[in-house]
């Protein structure tokens, strides 16, 4: 184990320090009830990409607070409807890559939508109504207002949104719908699972956005986690309000969400993880009561982990049997 973490036989049992907030459950299921308010009007534009088996189109729908979300959608060509479908997240401040990357699920019989977050590196629109990126700072976006202007928030319920559009297109079988990402991408098919929970797969890889607390007392709060600090340098220097700030991060910690999902999980993680330390990647994972297994790599840190796309194709391909 690396030095910064705990034994693999604490990870194996460690279940969080983040705060949980009291009204976790109400909170969410208030903000589940905004997002069915929402008339998505799904728009479907052919994409100028072009392949023999995949049709390619640009999704568009509209999110809470009006913000119109951007995805990628391929659906096979002639492949037998309804078939499976599966949702794709991308990392921090990027975007839902390019169309070639996700034929190889498409040739297996997929659908595949990729989202592109908002206010990061792809085409949707931001809460305040631009489109593109702000890059970073998300996490503490809306942390002086009330909780539910939290922006990730309004990120973990376009995933929840974009699972039930898909859900919903009469090629899908919205019973074999599938999850995967890294680090944020992680964090998001959990949230995203955990929110629309007829999910029934789903591959997390270091998921970020876990155990807020954990990675500031381990003084990781760098990287990817280097808004924690630069919030409580600029706006509580003293930490005045450190628990109630740790309080109001529970509302958008996977880890709390993850006591919801239903799906079968298999998570990987890198063992040598100072970007999402083990440990708070363990707290969510151990927190899922569904079938779950675990992939670890001893010698990895926040980076591509060797077979683990090739084993999470056979994960969901068998939902294509």
């Amino acid at each position: 184990m690396a030095m910064f973490e705990m034994p693999l036989a604490e990870l194996k049992t460690y279940t969080g320090i983040n705060p949980r907030p009291d009204d976790f459950d109400a909170y969410w299921e208030r903000a589940l009830a905004e997002m069915a308010s929402v008339s998505p009007k799904t728009q479907l534009t052919p994409a100028p990409f072009r392949s023999a088996f995949a049709e390619c189109c640009d999704l568009w729908f509209t999110g809470v607070r009006g913000a119109r979300i951007h995805a990628k959608y391929l659906r096979p060509k002639n492949a037998p409807s309804p078939h499976p479908a599966l949702l794709q997240f991308h990392g921090y401040s990027g975007n839902c890559g390019d169309w070639q990357d996700k034929l190889g699920y498409v040739a297996a019989g997929f659908s595949v939508a990729a989202l592109d977050t908002r206010g990061q590196g792809g085409f949707s629109e931001d809460s305040g109504g631009v489109q593109g990126t702000t890059h970073s700072g998300h996490i503490i976006r809306g942390l002086d207002d009330k909780p539910d202007n939290l922006h990730f928030r309004q990120v973990f319920l376009d995933t929840a949104q974009l699972a039930r559009i898909v859900m919903d297109m009469p090629e899908v079988d919205p019973e074999r719908v599938c999850a995967m990402g890294m680090s944020q991408g992680g964090g998001l098919a959990l949230a995203c699972a955990a929110l629309e929970p007829r999910i029934q797969r789903i591959a997390p890889a270091c998921p970020f956005l876990c155990d807020y607390r954990r990675v500031w007392e381990m003084d990781l709060a760098l990287n990817a986690y280097a808004e924690l600090k630069t919030y409580f340098r600029m706006f509580d220097p003293r930490h005045e309000r450190e628990n109630e700030i740790f309080i109001k991060l529970g509302y958008i910690d996977c880890q709390h969400l993850a006591q919801r999902i239903r799906g079968e999980t298999l998570m990987a993680t890198g063992l040598m993880d100072d970007i999402c330390p083990p440990s708070s990647q363990f707290a969510a994972f151990n927190k899922i009561a569904a079938k779950k297994a675990h992939v670890l790599y001893p010698d990895f840190a926040h980076e591509h982990y060797p077979g683990f796309n090739d084993q999470v194709f056979e994960f969901f391909s068998e939902l294509s049997d």
